[in-house]
């Protein structure tokens, strides 16, 4: 059987790091590329060779084919795997890894072509009798009046668009113009194509997709379905296998339905066909993707193929290793996406300085990632940070699992959306597989509420107390406090009876705590008035773990620069100052460094300005659209906040800019 003995990975991240594995499962050397930004990533470290390409801009390197086919070259590379987003799809590199005689670890151009343009794979998918909702291409001038003939809702769509990127829904007529206007634009700088067009919008849609491989021989198998339907911003965040919508019938129909197509097209590697399933289980075709996918370790766990590795040996010239009847789906699979973002703030990506990360430790998971440790999560590229997945024997045992993990995976520093995913998987539209596509879209206010309740619900007294103890026997802190003991205070002090006394800044109020140590580890805390008794059981690498009036608390704490503490209580993060203490750079707090200018319009990110909407001496109203900022693969409108009258305009388009840049003063 024919492999590989060198491997260059045309990605970053988690998807660089999954390939990597199972190359070196089979025995293949591989190489990393990387931008000068990424230096400190994982992929980086994880790789036999690593070779930077450039510093930041992604045409200068991820999506550089010259720089990229010449360290294949150069360092003896045999084939290239792109993973998904930047080569995957693209016919140009394919043809320039053949050329350069590298074999391109993914389909024939000819495959890639047809499916690439959603246009071109509607119209060849419609001869093999597949279902297809209606659609519509042409001008912008053609769009909008053809939109006449097809009732809204309608979609917006990129033609070379994909990852949930390049998409709009448009529900009434005025807002199509506009619409079609950002989708474009958004394709032009993703996919280098502003082809756009429009299709029927079906309401409450199910998204399933079937992953199928095909070889060079002719062979088309399918490897079952994955339910992705909760999506935000388009974009998948949990997804599972096998699909607890379709019935076996409706499963059978779906695989035939992607085998047909593959098999049309002379499909030859891993690829996934996307449907939409409507109420009655009627499902239409949306599109082909062409490469691995984001959420392909839940077929993996039901299936037991390793699908990359399938990858490697189709492109190696080998024969399919399995028959359809040889694939069989056993228990259930979930995998949860972490985003750095805020889904308080309408997703907002949330980079930054991470002061801890800690993975979960529940056996039996699987964590997808291209980070091992805290770090920074650069604006530069999507803000996922890793994939958490689950198996159990059935989709209520997988579902206890994913939400235990969850709760035992911890991020500070920066906003994630592990609170929001533990929401979602309580909610009772999943867990009685109530929800579709749109089902973020029209419940995230409720949940957003239902979780600020659950962290408002925790007495104030249990943060309070569990800093105190953080506080009380960490070194660094007490050395703050000029003592040169070893571990903490009460080693001076003895366990003494005299009640001391710390002052502690939560939720905008300043608490006296008194404090009494009787014996090691045992604590009586005075707040307020009232008398807690606390046992501490573990104080190690971030987690505090204590007993208090009968109840075990587990959470998990951190500092930044500034001395600000992030606590972790039931997977809510509360934000704690010790008053009494000098902070870490021993800075002096000043209430000013965290007052807005209000007449000066920042980037809530650092990003790229890709429009400005005014000019100087324009008077606005609040609401109208500023600028906009382009920041982990996401158009940021920057919005007036009040009317106002433009002063000055301090950037133009192309500016990379930081969160603290001013873009715009207000008179």
């Amino acid at each position: 059987m024919k492999l590989f003995k060198k491997i260059l990975v045309a990605n970053r991240g988690e998807i660089a790091v999954r390939v990597m594995k199972t190359a070196k499962k089979l025995g293949i050397a591989t190489v990393a590329i990387y931008s000068e930004v990424d230096k400190e990533s994982l992929h980086v470290s994880f790789a036999d060779e690593s070779y930077c390409i450039g510093e930041v801009e992604l045409s200068d390197t991820y999506l550089n084919i010259g720089k990229i086919i010449d360290v294949a070259k150069r360092y003896g590379c045999d084939a290239v795997h792109p993973g998904y987003g930047f080569m995957a799809e693209n016919s140009q590199f394919v043809n320039e890894c053949n050329k350069a005689g590298i074999v391109f670890i993914g389909p024939n151009t000819e495959s890639m072509r047809i499916m690439g343009n959603k246009i071109e794979a509607r119209n060849f998918v419609k001869t093999l009798n597949v279902p297809l909702t209606e659609g519509i291409t042409g001008t912008v001038e053609t769009l909008i009046s053809a939109a006449k003939t097809i009732a809204f809702p309608l979609l917006v769509k990129a033609a070379a668009g994909g990852g949930g990127k390049g998409m709009r829904i448009v529900y009434s007529e005025s807002e199509l113009a506009e619409a079609i206007e950002s989708t474009s634009r958004e394709a032009k700088s993703y996919f280098g194509d502003e082809t756009v067009y429009i299709e029927k919008f079906i309401e409450e849609p199910r998204h399933i997709e079937i992953q199928v491989l095909g070889d060079n021989f002719g062979n088309v198998i399918h490897l079952f379905e994955r339910e992705c339907s909760l999506q935000r911003r388009y974009q998948k965040i949990i997804e599972e296998s096998p699909s607890p919508t379709l019935t076996p019938e409706v499963r059978h129909k779906m695989g035939e339905a992607a085998v047909t197509i593959g098999k049309a097209i002379g499909y030859n590697n891993a690829g996934t066909i996307e449907f939409l399933v409507d109420k009655d289980l009627n499902f239409y075709f949306l599109e082909m993707n062409t490469r691995i996918q984001v959420e392909h370790p839940v077929t993996e766990m039901v299936t037991g193929i390793d699908i990359v590795e399938e990858q490697i040996h189709i492109a190696a010239g080998n024969q399919l290793r399995l028959k359809q009847e040889d694939v069989k789906q056993n228990g259930h699979s979930i995998e949860c996406r972490i985003y750095a973002e805020d889904p308080s703030n309408n997703f907002l990506p949330s980079p930054g300085k991470m002061f801890l990360y800690k993975t979960p430790t529940i056996p039996d998971i699987r964590i997808e990632t291209g980070i091992a440790k805290s770090t920074e999560i650069k604006s530069f590229f999507d803000p996922m940070i890793c994939k958490l997945i689950v198996w159990d024997n059935n989709r209520d045992l997988a579902t206890k699992k994913m939400i235990n993990a969850l709760h035992e995976f911890v991020i500070h520093g920066i906003k994630t959306n592990i609170t929001y995913l533990i929401a979602l998987l309580q909610n009772e539209s999943f867990i009685q597989n109530t929800i579709s596509t749109k089902f973020c879209d029209q419940y995230t206010p409720l949940i957003i509420e239902g979780i600020n309740k659950e962290k408002n619900d925790i007495p104030a007294h249990v943060p309070l107390i569990a800093y105190s103890l953080y506080t009380l026997n960490n070194k660094d802190i007490q050395e703050r406090k000029h003592y040169s003991d070893e571990h903490n205070i009460w080693n001076i002090i003895g366990y003494w009876r005299e009640v001391m006394q710390i002052k502690i800044l939560f939720a905008e109020k300043e608490y006296y705590i008194g404090i009494e140590c009787p014996k090691k580890n045992e604590y009586t805390f005075n707040i307020e008035g009232k008398i807690y008794h606390a046992t501490l059981k573990e104080n190690s690498e971030g987690k505090l773990a204590f007993y208090m009036e009968e109840f075990f608390y587990t959470t998990y704490i951190s500092e930044d620069t500034k001395g600000n503490a992030f606590l972790s209580c039931h997977s809510h993060i509360f934000n704690l100052l010790r008053k009494d203490i000098l902070s870490k750079d021993y800075s002096v707090f000043r209430l000013e460094d965290f007052v807005e200018d209000t007449n000066t319009i920042t980037s809530p990110m650092p990003g790229k300005v890709i429009k400005i909407s005014v000019n100087e001496g324009d008077e606005l109203k609040k609401g109208e659209v500023l600028i906009i900022i382009e920041a982990m693969k996401m158009e940021n409108r920057i919005f007036a906040t009040k009317n106002c009258k433009i002063q000055k305009v301090n950037v133009k388009v192309g500016d990379m800019v930081e969160s603290s840049t001013g873009l715009i003063t207000l008179e």
